[in-house]
């Protein structure tokens, strides 16, 4: 009887293991491209993570347009492919309905929320994030004006621009912020000509550190800033590398973590659905700072960033949602 329980469990086990070892991650970016150095990049480089610490492979798909997206999600389900993680608002629907259609498989949703029992939403507080690097760009401003330049002009983008805007009032309650969007579509992530032009036209308007929130058209942002000898911020990636010197800061969005927790929780059978979400006291969002923008950031500045994070993360801090009225108070 002992034995026959030993082997039971010996096969359970063996079980287990095969199907950790089965496991077949798939990734679906949003349109703007893998190598976008922002928010794709970051989701690329958490799934290469995973395949690094495991030697498990994964594919990944970049969709073009809208319709592309969808059409990938299923094709990943079909043949098998699980977890399948969906890297942006865009594919809501399409998850919503393919997740329906594949009970089995599990998916993780990177930027909405999608209430399904087999998916996993994962969401951030981008506004606590915004809200340092605004402090930094107010700290740092010499005109008393900044900028923001944000891709496509959705509720979450303005949920950056909010963020940034309650910070650099933080630092400086008289400055001045200007907004732009770079359009309506998805193409308003991949337009770096665009979000060059919206920059040099806040540059020429007196800002002196702009903040792009963009995707690959905030390549665009940071160069012009650069050309002009102004400061920029980075988004998602840390972007302080790009342009020594002249970004300030970037603030980081651990898409990355999503990516990687969502892989090696399929593999070790440790996946949970419903909503994670990830601010300032999570880790979840930060600004960067490291051996490229160190020599940018003041004692007091430095000082200040560090009592805004413990004044979050206590609650004594509330930075503002936009996505919760659609609102940003002045």
């Amino acid at each position: 009887m002992k034995k026959s329980l030993l082997t039971l469990l010996a096969v359970a086990a063996m079980s287990t293991t095969a199907l950790a070892a089965d496991v077949k991650p798939a990734l679906v970016y949003g349109t703007g491209g893998k190598f976008d150095k922002s928010f794709n990049e970051a989701a690329f480089n958490g799934a290469e993570k995973f395949k690094k610490e495991t030697g498990v492979a994964y594919r990944d798909f970049e969709p073009t347009g809208d319709t592309q997206g969808e059409q990938a999600i299923r094709n990943f389900a079909s043949r098998g492919f699980n977890p399948v993680v969906a890297v942006s608002f865009a594919w809501t629907s399409a998850i919503e309905k393919v997740a329906a259609e594949f009970p089995d498989t599990k998916f993780i949703i990177v930027d909405a929320v999608v209430d399904k029992p087999n998916v996993r939403s994962v969401v951030y507080k981008e506004e606590e994030g915004s809200f340092l690097v605004g402090l930094l760009a107010g700290m740092a401003s010499k005109s008393g004006k900044v900028g923001f330049v944000g891709g496509m002009d959705i509720p979450l983008i303005r949920k950056f621009g909010c963020g940034y805007e309650q910070g650099a009032r933080a630092a400086n309650a008289k400055i001045e912020v200007f907004q732009n969007m770079t359009g309506t579509t998805g193409a308003a992530w991949n337009d770096p000509v665009r979000g060059g032009e919206l920059t040099k036209n806040q540059i020429d308007q007196g800002a002196d550190v702009v903040y792009a929130a963009a995707g690959a058209t905030g390549l665009g942002v940071l160069q012009t800033a650069a050309d002009n000898k102004k400061f920029s911020i980075g988004v998602d990636s840390n972007q302080n590398y790009l342009h020594p010197g002249s970004v300030l800061t970037s603030m980081v969005k651990r898409v990355d973590l999503a990516v990687f927790n969502a892989f090696t929780d399929v593999k070790g059978d440790k996946f949970t659905a419903g909503v994670q979400s990830l601010g300032v006291k999570e880790d979840g969002v930060a600004a960067a700072i490291d051996e490229h923008n160190k020599a940018l950031i003041t004692p007091e500045m430095q000082a200040a960033v560090d009592k805004a994070k413990a004044d979050i993360i206590a609650g004594t801090i509330k930075v503002h949602d936009y996505t919760s009225d659609n609102a940003c108070p002045k």
